[in-house]
């Protein structure tokens, strides 16, 4: 006996973990941003204007909470910025501002994964959803 499919419209719960996935990570981000810059290891004491980097994280998060497939797409390709950020800071900053800059990386990984997986998963859904036309 197969599984129930679930009805048209209705997502699936990979891609419902995908979607929860990105957005927490995506989140992550934001919050690790402000706290490294402003409090946990500043720039400058008394922090510093770098927090401003989080700006464009903000934006992509309503398209997450009303589940655009395309802010799925170029988040995808934005928190690559974000990722050589934390590589370039990880390997010449000392800590703890290179261990932050570790944790952004394993963020920015997590969200493109989800990102990717989100996307890949309605497609094919879609495409499973989808009547074949016959001849």
């Amino acid at each position: 006996m197969s599984a129930p499919t679930p009805a048209a419209g209705t997502p699936t719960p990979q891609v419902q973990r995908t979607r929860s996935v990105a957005v927490a990570s995506l989140l992550g981000l934001i919050v690790l941003g402000l706290l490294w810059e402003l409090w946990l290891a500043p720039v400058r004491p008394g922090g510093s204007w770098l927090a401003l980097k989080v700006l464009p994280l903000c934006i992509p998060l309503a398209g997450l909470m009303k589940n655009r497939m395309y802010t799925y797409r170029w988040l995808s390709l934005m928190v690559w910025l974000y990722f050589t950020e934390g590589v370039v800071r990880a390997t010449t900053d000392r800590a703890p501002s290179a261990w932050l800059a570790l944790v952004e990386v394993a963020l920015c990984l997590t969200l493109f994964v989800a990102c990717t997986l989100h996307v890949r998963l309605r497609l094919k859904n879609a495409a499973d959803a989808t009547p074949v036309a016959s001849a």
